[in-house]
């Protein structure tokens, strides 16, 4: 088991990055949330690991947290989910905002991440309701009323806006847009759905960077139910 890489971070990506160890180039998978915490190019780092073994492949993840790689954890061992699953969790909320989402059983906020659909996102709330304490992994306190979340795992609040009109796609700035299409892409979503959901998120502004714009993208793919589904024992 890899559980740990101390070296060089030589080729960073939104969703795979490679890490040299003693001249050995490690590629790793790992969420936004890990890529958000990554230095510059050349610059030393170290990252928690996770080895995923299979008959076919070997895939070794890396996480900038505990909590992160305690979750994924967690989260493979459901049924039905698998690492690029858990994978996309990761990247749509953060460990708090995850365990906040279990606690109030939102099945919302689990269906609007790629891959997740409603009977996963039950199983996952029935699962893993009653480990995220021992885990160590606390819920993130409610968004104030008239507030929601500024972008999923953000521990941000921002004040709630109305749709404005669909930006011109001549506006957009070109590497960033294709950045952000081709993680949302990685992440599970269609190249269709990738690009809509990139000028969703740009209709209330542009992004400063790539993390930003993908955040907002997969929270402007959220369905808006009038009622929360509720789980039943």
């Amino acid at each position: 088991m890899i559980a740990r890489l101390a070296g060089k971070l030589v080729e960073k990506g939104v969703t795979a990055s490679i890490v040299d160890v003693g001249g050995v180039g490690y590629a790793l998978l790992h969420s936004l949330h890990t890529y958000e915490d990554l230095p510059a190019e050349g610059d030393a780092l170290v990252l928690l690991t996770y080895l995923h073994v299979r008959e076919d492949v070997l895939q070794l993840y890396g996480f900038s947290k505990a909590d992160e790689r305690k979750l994924f954890e967690l989260l493979i061992g459901v049924s039905g989910v698998g690492p690029k699953v858990a994978l996309a969790v990761l990247s749509g909320l953060a460990p708090p905002s995850f365990a906040r989402a279990i606690a109030d059983e939102n099945l919302a906020a689990l269906t609007r991440i790629a891959g997740v659909g409603k009977k996963t996102a039950e199983r996952i709330v029935i699962e893993l309701r009653d480990r995220l304490a021992p885990a160590g992994l606390v819920p993130a306190p409610p968004a104030a009323k008239g507030e929601a979340p500024a972008a999923p795992g953000s521990g941000r609040t921002r004040p709630v806006r109305g749709k404005a009109g669909e930006p011109p796609a001549a506006a957009l700035p070109g590497r960033l847009y294709e950045d952000a299409v081709g993680a949302l892409v990685a992440l599970g979503l269609t190249r269709a759905g990738a690009m809509e959901n990139v000028h969703r998120a740009l209709e209330n502004g542009p992004a400063a960077d790539v993390e930003e714009l993908v955040r907002r993208a997969l929270a402007a793919g959220a369905p808006k139910p009038s009622n929360r589904t509720r789980v039943g024992v």
